[in-house]
């Protein structure tokens, strides 16, 4: 399985994959303590050789890991270090900046977040799609976010026409412990049921229509006495 490929772009998101991948492979601890390889004593035993071996091989392999996950613009910034955990201390140094970079980006998601308004074209899930994408990046960056965030923004921002609903939920259940699978999913029924009623009333007046017309018909070949083609 080939590691995820960083080009310069979203790099919270690879960061996170990419620490999942070498974790799969046994690598991540490589990165993250970096151990130093003692050298093997005199007249070494073959268990001491083998795991000698075996911790250089694995700090070769999690640096050859990071080397192929990288754009080609990115490896020449990272092709003279000589660690894995070098190479992922640059890269985060490199894109993700420091703490108080990250804080300031933390602060300007945050205040994204609290602007939004569902559209008037927008269906429920199209909206929470917008705020859970915010809400991710959020946590990307390190910060918690919890989705009590996310359900509070939508009930307080819900259009009218969700203000039955909203009111059934706040009668029957605890809205503080609400989830927002629970509240997403109360909000989804009521637009399938409005959408099929919508649905219904464009089929029963299109008959209604049909026999206006015959009716019309039927009065204009009666004063004229007479058939007519129409």
């Amino acid at each position: 399985m080939a590691p995820p490929t960083f080009d310069g772009e979203s790099y919270q998101i690879w960061a996170v994959r990419m620490r999942i991948y070498l974790q799969a492979l046994d690598l991540w601890e490589v990165v993250e303590d970096e151990y130093e390889i003692t050298p093997l004593p005199e007249n070494p035993m073959v268990a001491q050789i083998k795991t000698h071996k075996e911790r250089k091989t694995r700090k070769s392999q999690a640096l050859a890991c990071l080397f192929t996950a990288v754009s080609s613009k990115s490896f020449t910034r990272i092709m003279s270090l000589k660690s894995a955990k070098e190479v992922w201390n640059y890269l985060n140094t490199e894109y993700e900046g420091d703490e108080r970079i990250r804080g300031m980006q933390v602060l300007n998601l945050v205040r994204e977040f609290e602007l939004q308004k569902i559209k008037k074209s927008e269906t429920i899930k199209e909206y929470s799609d917008r705020l859970l994408n915010l809400a991710n990046r959020i946590r990307l960056l390190g910060s918690a976010f919890n989705d009590s965030r996310i359900v509070e923004k939508i009930l307080v921002t819900a259009p009218e026409r969700f203000e039955a609903t909203i009111t059934t939920l706040e009668n029957t259940k605890d809205l503080s412990k609400i989830t927002l699978v629970e509240l997403l999913s109360v909000f989804k029924a009521q637009e399938q049921q409005r959408v099929m009623r919508q649905g219904g009333a464009i089929e029963g007046a299109l008959p209604s229509k049909h026999h206006d017309d015959g009716c019309s018909k039927k009065k204009k070949k009666n004063k004229n006495n007479q058939p007519t083609d129409e």
